[in-house]
């Protein structure tokens, strides 16, 4: 009986690059097969998988959509309305800053009625 050929292979390659380019991913490295298949049987793994972590990934704000504006702040003359809108998902490692929660802009309702002429006409009188 022909003696078996041992397995010829070659040396592994490097470890591939992480498949992501941040958080989770695999890496994987092969080896070839040197000796001709014919010449025996081989069973020695050709490819290798690891797991691999690069930084987290950068997380973004994320806010809910703006809440309707609220009535006016005086019942005559001129204020202002605000609305508001909530951090859904803070900002992480290096994720987008949260913008404003909060805006305000001015509202005129209709004019302050001054005191009627009866009225001023009373306080000269008074003194």
């Amino acid at each position: 009986l022909p003696d078996t050929i041992p397995c010829l292979l070659s040396p592994w390659s490097e470890w591939s690059d992480c498949s992501v380019t941040c958080g989770k991913g695999m890496r994987t490295r092969q080896r070839m097969l040197k000796s001709a298949a014919e010449l025996g049987d081989c069973n020695e793994e050709l490819e290798q998988a690891e797991k691999c972590m690069l930084p987290e990934c950068p997380i973004d704000c994320e806010l809910t959509e703006w809440s309707q504006w609220s009535e006016c702040n005086t019942s005559c003359g001129k204020g202002h309305m605000i609305r508001t809108r909530m951090i859904k998902i803070e900002p992480q490692f290096g994720g987008a800053a949260c913008p404003e929660t909060v805006q305000r802009t001015k509202c005129r309702v209709r004019k302050c009625l001054r005191g009627t002429g009866m009225e001023k006409r009373r306080w000269k009188e008074a003194r």
